[in-house]
Protein backbone atom coordinates (compact mmCIF):
# COMPACT_ATOMS: atom_id res chain seq x y z
CA UNK A 1 0.00 0.00 0.00
CA UNK A 2 2.77 2.02 0.77
CA UNK A 3 5.00 1.70 -2.08
CA UNK A 4 1.87 2.06 -4.12
CA UNK A 5 1.21 5.50 -2.88
CA UNK A 6 4.83 6.51 -3.43
CA UNK A 7 4.45 5.26 -7.24
CA UNK A 8 1.10 6.40 -7.67
CA UNK A 9 2.11 10.24 -6.50
CA UNK A 10 3.72 12.45 -9.56
CA UNK A 11 5.68 14.79 -6.86
CA UNK A 12 7.46 12.33 -5.37
CA UNK A 13 8.56 9.14 -7.54
CA UNK A 14 12.34 9.80 -6.78
CA UNK A 15 12.00 9.64 -3.38
CA UNK A 16 12.16 5.61 -3.13
CA UNK A 17 14.79 5.97 -5.07
CA UNK A 18 17.21 7.99 -3.38
CA UNK A 19 16.28 5.75 -0.22
CA UNK A 20 16.95 2.62 -1.76
CA UNK A 21 20.33 4.49 -3.58
CA UNK A 22 21.47 5.49 -0.23
CA UNK A 23 21.20 2.68 1.72
CA UNK A 24 23.28 0.06 -1.36
CA UNK A 25 26.19 2.36 -1.56
CA UNK A 26 28.99 1.50 0.57
CA UNK A 27 29.62 1.84 4.26
CA UNK A 28 32.70 2.21 5.59
CA UNK A 29 34.75 2.03 8.92
CA UNK A 30 35.18 5.33 10.93
CA UNK A 31 38.41 6.84 9.63
CA UNK A 32 39.76 9.92 8.14
CA UNK A 33 37.94 10.86 4.85
CA UNK A 34 39.51 8.98 2.07
CA UNK A 35 40.93 12.06 -0.37
CA UNK A 36 42.33 13.38 2.56
CA UNK A 37 44.79 11.21 3.63
CA UNK A 38 48.28 11.87 2.97
CA UNK A 39 51.66 9.75 2.51
CA UNK A 40 50.86 5.96 1.46
CA UNK A 41 47.88 4.79 -0.56
CA UNK A 42 45.15 3.56 0.54
CA UNK A 43 44.44 0.11 1.00
CA UNK A 44 42.73 -2.32 -1.75
CA UNK A 45 39.51 -2.02 -0.34
CA UNK A 46 39.13 1.58 0.08
CA UNK A 47 40.94 2.58 -3.21
CA UNK A 48 38.58 -0.32 -5.15
CA UNK A 49 35.33 1.72 -4.07
CA UNK A 50 37.14 5.39 -5.31
CA UNK A 51 37.63 3.71 -8.37
CA UNK A 52 33.97 2.78 -8.71
CA UNK A 53 33.53 6.58 -8.10
CA UNK A 54 35.47 7.17 -11.07
CA UNK A 55 33.48 4.11 -13.11
CA UNK A 56 36.87 2.16 -13.22
CA UNK A 57 35.12 -1.19 -13.02
CA UNK A 58 37.61 -3.40 -13.72
CA UNK A 59 40.45 -1.73 -11.38
CA UNK A 60 38.13 -1.44 -8.43
CA UNK A 61 37.19 -5.72 -9.10
CA UNK A 62 41.30 -6.19 -9.16
CA UNK A 63 41.74 -3.93 -5.54
CA UNK A 64 38.45 -5.88 -4.13
CA UNK A 65 39.85 -9.48 -4.92
CA UNK A 66 43.17 -8.41 -3.13
CA UNK A 67 41.63 -7.42 -0.26
CA UNK A 68 39.86 -10.88 -0.52
CA UNK A 69 42.67 -12.47 -0.61
CA UNK A 70 44.53 -10.69 2.06
CA UNK A 71 41.59 -10.74 4.22
CA UNK A 72 39.53 -14.13 3.64
CA UNK A 73 37.55 -13.45 6.46
CA UNK A 74 36.35 -10.15 5.77
CA UNK A 75 33.12 -9.74 4.00
CA UNK A 76 33.21 -6.69 3.32
CA UNK A 77 35.58 -7.89 0.00
CA UNK A 78 32.04 -9.51 -1.02
CA UNK A 79 30.61 -6.76 -0.66
CA UNK A 80 32.59 -4.68 -2.33
CA UNK A 81 33.07 -7.13 -5.58
CA UNK A 82 28.93 -7.38 -5.29
CA UNK A 83 28.68 -3.66 -5.71
CA UNK A 84 31.12 -3.18 -8.85
CA UNK A 85 28.83 -5.66 -10.57
CA UNK A 86 25.85 -3.63 -10.20
CA UNK A 87 27.24 -0.37 -10.84
CA UNK A 88 28.59 -1.53 -13.87
CA UNK A 89 25.33 -2.94 -14.69
CA UNK A 90 23.42 0.81 -13.96
CA UNK A 91 26.39 2.11 -16.47
CA UNK A 92 25.44 -0.31 -19.10
CA UNK A 93 22.48 0.67 -18.35
CA UNK A 94 22.42 4.03 -18.58
CA UNK A 95 21.10 4.40 -14.73
CA UNK A 96 24.52 6.19 -13.35
CA UNK A 97 23.56 9.49 -16.01
CA UNK A 98 22.53 12.05 -13.55
CA UNK A 99 19.39 12.94 -15.51
CA UNK A 100 18.33 9.63 -14.24
CA UNK A 101 19.04 10.92 -10.39
CA UNK A 102 18.02 14.36 -10.80
CA UNK A 103 14.56 14.07 -12.56
CA UNK A 104 11.32 12.77 -11.56
CA UNK A 105 10.14 9.04 -12.23
CA UNK A 106 13.35 8.34 -14.58
CA UNK A 107 14.38 5.28 -12.31
CA UNK A 108 11.49 3.55 -10.26
CA UNK A 109 9.00 3.98 -13.40
CA UNK A 110 8.84 2.52 -16.65
CA UNK A 111 9.54 -1.39 -17.74
CA UNK A 112 11.81 -3.58 -16.68
CA UNK A 113 15.71 -3.26 -17.58
CA UNK A 114 17.40 -6.44 -19.36
CA UNK A 115 19.97 -7.18 -17.47
CA UNK A 116 23.19 -9.77 -18.02
CA UNK A 117 22.47 -12.34 -16.90
CA UNK A 118 25.92 -13.32 -16.08
CA UNK A 119 26.39 -10.51 -14.20
CA UNK A 120 23.35 -10.73 -12.33
CA UNK A 121 24.88 -14.34 -11.08
CA UNK A 122 28.57 -12.87 -10.49
CA UNK A 123 26.16 -10.42 -8.40
CA UNK A 124 24.54 -13.38 -6.55
CA UNK A 125 27.43 -15.53 -5.92
CA UNK A 126 29.37 -12.66 -4.09
CA UNK A 127 26.90 -11.54 -1.96
CA UNK A 128 26.37 -15.09 -0.97
CA UNK A 129 29.77 -15.19 0.15
CA UNK A 130 29.19 -11.72 1.87
CA UNK A 131 26.42 -12.97 3.79
CA UNK A 132 28.11 -16.37 4.86
CA UNK A 133 31.22 -14.60 6.33
CA UNK A 134 28.95 -11.73 7.91
CA UNK A 135 26.98 -14.35 9.68
CA UNK A 136 30.18 -16.75 11.00
CA UNK A 137 31.75 -13.21 11.80
CA UNK A 138 28.21 -12.00 14.13
CA UNK A 139 28.14 -15.47 15.98
CA UNK A 140 31.42 -15.20 17.49
CA UNK A 141 31.21 -11.67 17.87
CA UNK A 142 27.49 -9.43 17.48
CA UNK A 143 29.70 -6.53 17.70
CA UNK A 144 31.57 -6.73 14.96
CA UNK A 145 31.49 -3.29 12.77
CA UNK A 146 32.63 -5.64 9.57
CA UNK A 147 30.08 -8.21 9.66
CA UNK A 148 27.49 -5.56 10.47
CA UNK A 149 28.62 -3.51 7.81
CA UNK A 150 28.32 -6.33 4.99
CA UNK A 151 24.91 -7.39 6.41
CA UNK A 152 23.52 -3.78 5.81
CA UNK A 153 24.92 -3.49 2.22
CA UNK A 154 23.93 -6.78 1.40
CA UNK A 155 20.28 -6.17 1.82
CA UNK A 156 20.81 -2.97 0.38
CA UNK A 157 22.25 -3.76 -2.76
CA UNK A 158 19.71 -6.24 -3.59
CA UNK A 159 17.34 -3.32 -3.01
CA UNK A 160 18.90 -1.58 -5.62
CA UNK A 161 18.93 -4.50 -8.04
CA UNK A 162 15.13 -5.23 -7.93
CA UNK A 163 13.98 -1.32 -7.45
CA UNK A 164 16.31 -0.09 -10.14
CA UNK A 165 16.50 -2.89 -12.90
CA UNK A 166 13.91 -4.89 -12.36
CA UNK A 167 10.73 -2.29 -11.02
CA UNK A 168 9.92 -4.50 -8.20
CA UNK A 169 9.53 -2.07 -5.84
CA UNK A 170 6.99 -3.47 -3.36
CA UNK A 171 9.92 -6.37 -2.97
CA UNK A 172 11.92 -3.63 -1.93
CA UNK A 173 10.66 -2.37 0.79
CA UNK A 174 11.74 -5.10 3.54
CA UNK A 175 15.02 -5.07 2.46
CA UNK A 176 14.98 -1.18 3.12
CA UNK A 177 13.61 -1.83 6.49
CA UNK A 178 16.18 -4.64 7.40
CA UNK A 179 19.40 -2.37 5.88
CA UNK A 180 18.17 0.41 7.97
CA UNK A 181 17.64 -1.43 10.98
CA UNK A 182 21.32 -3.34 10.66
CA UNK A 183 22.53 0.58 9.99
CA UNK A 184 21.04 1.72 13.25
CA UNK A 185 22.50 -1.00 14.97
CA UNK A 186 26.04 -0.19 13.92
CA UNK A 187 25.49 3.67 14.53
CA UNK A 188 25.03 2.89 18.54
CA UNK A 189 27.37 0.38 19.01
CA UNK A 190 29.98 2.29 16.71
CA UNK A 191 28.64 6.00 16.59
CA UNK A 192 32.07 7.17 15.24
CA UNK A 193 31.44 5.14 11.82
CA UNK A 194 30.62 8.22 10.05
CA UNK A 195 29.85 6.73 6.81
CA UNK A 196 26.56 4.59 8.72
CA UNK A 197 24.91 7.80 8.58
CA UNK A 198 24.43 7.97 4.65
CA UNK A 199 21.48 5.74 5.30
CA UNK A 200 19.80 6.85 8.36
CA UNK A 201 20.24 10.67 7.05
CA UNK A 202 18.68 9.82 3.15
CA UNK A 203 15.92 7.73 4.72
CA UNK A 204 14.98 10.52 7.28
CA UNK A 205 15.35 13.34 4.64
CA UNK A 206 13.18 10.96 2.19
CA UNK A 207 10.20 10.34 4.75
CA UNK A 208 10.46 13.98 6.25
CA UNK A 209 9.65 15.04 2.79
CA UNK A 210 6.67 13.12 2.05
CA UNK A 211 2.63 14.40 2.62
CA UNK A 212 1.68 13.98 6.63
CA UNK A 213 -0.77 10.99 5.98
CA UNK A 214 1.84 8.90 4.10
CA UNK A 215 4.58 9.70 7.10
CA UNK A 216 2.14 8.27 9.84
CA UNK A 217 1.12 5.26 7.81
CA UNK A 218 5.50 4.82 7.42
CA UNK A 219 5.83 5.97 10.87
CA UNK A 220 3.86 2.59 11.82
CA UNK A 221 6.29 0.51 9.89
CA UNK A 222 9.42 1.76 11.82
CA UNK A 223 10.36 4.03 9.31
CA UNK A 224 10.97 7.97 10.51
CA UNK A 225 11.18 11.37 9.14
CA UNK A 226 13.07 14.93 9.53
CA UNK A 227 14.35 16.21 6.61
CA UNK A 228 16.81 18.91 9.20
CA UNK A 229 17.90 15.55 10.66
CA UNK A 230 18.53 13.74 7.43
CA UNK A 231 20.34 16.61 6.06
CA UNK A 232 22.69 17.08 9.24
CA UNK A 233 23.46 13.37 9.43
CA UNK A 234 24.27 13.54 5.30
CA UNK A 235 26.62 16.08 6.15
CA UNK A 236 28.43 13.96 8.66
CA UNK A 237 29.57 11.34 6.17
CA UNK A 238 29.82 13.87 3.26
CA UNK A 239 32.55 15.55 5.99
CA UNK A 240 33.87 12.54 7.80
CA UNK A 241 32.90 9.12 5.94
CA UNK A 242 35.78 7.08 4.68
CA UNK A 243 34.14 4.92 2.04
CA UNK A 244 30.91 7.07 1.44
CA UNK A 245 31.93 10.70 1.75
CA UNK A 246 31.63 11.15 -1.91
CA UNK A 247 28.18 9.67 -2.48
CA UNK A 248 26.51 11.71 0.25
CA UNK A 249 27.99 14.87 -1.46
CA UNK A 250 26.21 13.67 -4.47
CA UNK A 251 23.26 12.93 -2.54
CA UNK A 252 23.39 16.40 -0.85
CA UNK A 253 23.68 17.69 -4.35
CA UNK A 254 20.46 16.34 -5.50
CA UNK A 255 19.10 17.42 -2.21
CA UNK A 256 20.34 21.25 -2.64
CA UNK A 257 18.88 21.03 -6.51
CA UNK A 258 15.33 19.53 -4.82
CA UNK A 259 15.31 22.71 -2.64
CA UNK A 260 16.31 25.13 -4.79
CA UNK A 261 19.68 26.41 -3.65
CA UNK A 262 21.61 25.86 -6.28
CA UNK A 263 24.70 27.32 -5.28
CA UNK A 264 25.14 24.99 -2.68
CA UNK A 265 24.57 21.97 -5.12
CA UNK A 266 27.23 23.76 -7.34
CA UNK A 267 29.31 23.19 -4.43
CA UNK A 268 29.37 19.86 -4.00
CA UNK A 269 29.68 19.19 -7.42
CA UNK A 270 32.33 20.85 -8.57
CA UNK A 271 34.15 18.97 -5.57
CA UNK A 272 33.04 15.97 -6.75
CA UNK A 273 34.26 16.67 -10.34
CA UNK A 274 37.38 17.39 -9.58
CA UNK A 275 37.71 14.70 -7.39
CA UNK A 276 37.18 12.25 -10.01
CA UNK A 277 37.70 13.79 -13.79
CA UNK A 278 36.76 10.37 -15.46
CA UNK A 279 33.20 10.54 -14.42
CA UNK A 280 31.36 12.49 -16.47
CA UNK A 281 28.19 12.73 -14.74
CA UNK A 282 29.16 15.43 -12.22
CA UNK A 283 30.25 17.66 -15.29
CA UNK A 284 27.11 17.01 -17.41
CA UNK A 285 24.66 18.49 -14.27
CA UNK A 286 26.58 21.27 -13.26
CA UNK A 287 26.19 22.21 -17.05
CA UNK A 288 22.56 21.46 -16.66
CA UNK A 289 22.86 23.89 -13.57
CA UNK A 290 24.06 26.55 -15.56
CA UNK A 291 21.29 26.07 -18.07
CA UNK A 292 17.96 28.39 -17.54
CA UNK A 293 15.35 26.80 -16.05
CA UNK A 294 12.25 26.76 -19.30
CA UNK A 295 9.64 26.85 -16.66
CA UNK A 296 11.26 30.73 -15.25
CA UNK A 297 11.95 32.06 -18.68
CA UNK A 298 8.23 31.71 -20.51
Amino acid sequence: MVVTFIQSNRRWPWLATIVAAAIATTVGAADRPLLTQPGAPPPPLDRGFLLLYDLDFDGAQKQFAAHQQGHPEDPMGHVGEAAGYLFAEFHRLGILDSQFIIHDGALIEGKRLKADPDARKRFDVALAKADTLAKACLRKDPRDRSALLASTLSNGLRCDYIVMIEKRNAAALRMVKLATQTSQKLITLHPDCYDAYVATGVSKYVIGSLILPLRWLLSIGGFIGDKTRGEADLELTARSGRYLAPYAQLMLAIIAVREKRTARAREWLIGLQQNFPRNPLYGRELERLNKPDPATTN
